[in-house]
């Protein structure tokens, strides 16, 4: 009799998982993804080939949201501010706003970027979109950037010069626009 309920246990699970070759378990069909997601956030910037000029993001490569590739083993280019969140980070969504404003203070002499780590796409988007964020976010699933740089919770700014080398990180929460304008001015040399 215990057999018997075991196997009909084992072919439930089997015919309601509905897994295929092609589908993981991580992966089930109809499942909301970066590509997939609606969230209103510009795609990722360009990047030139050159790689970056220290090797403490190298092999970090991030899918973004609406487009594009966020390639932290290259060049960015252009001076740039990583803000790293989470949904469920309480100082994450009270600074996110403030990196928001900076973005659109910044235009074209900073690039601002949303890191959304550690966190699940469908929670991710929804506060995305809950929060009228349009910079470009790339999706950071399991934390890589964190612990490239060996960075324990949340949130974290990342500043990068234009040769994609790390120039500062800001540990914990900005309170203020003109406290992310000081950090811009200070380590990548740009006002703002």
């Amino acid at each position: 009799m215990r057999a018997a309920l075991a196997a009909t246990g084992l072919a439930l699970v089997a015919v309601l998982s509905g897994c295929t070759a092609d589908e993981g378990p991580d992966d089930p069909p109809g499942r909301l993804t970066v590509e997939t997601a609606d969230t209103g956030m510009a795609a990722c910037p360009d990047q030139p080939d050159d790689p970056a000029a220290d090797g403490d993001l190298d092999g970090i490569s991030l899918s973004c949201f609406t487009g594009g590739t966020l390639d932290l083993g290259r060049a960015q280019g252009t001076p740039t501010v990583l803000n790293l969140w989470a949904s469920w980070c309480t100082p994450c969504r009270e600074e996110l706003p403030l990196v928001q404003e900076l973005a659109e203070v910044a235009g074209n002499r900073v690039r601002v970027l949303g890191v959304i780590s550690q966190d699940g796409v469908p929670q991710a988007s929804s506060f995305a979109v809950d929060s009228d964020v349009t910079m470009p976010g790339a999706f950071d699933r399991d934390g890589e950037v964190s612990a490239a740089l060996g960075l324990r919770s949340l949130p974290h700014t990342v500043f990068l010069a234009a040769d994609g080398s790390v120039a500062f990180v800001k540990q914990g929460p900005v309170t203020s626009v003109d406290e992310l304008r000081a950090l811009v001015a200070e380590h990548l040399g740009v006002q703002l």
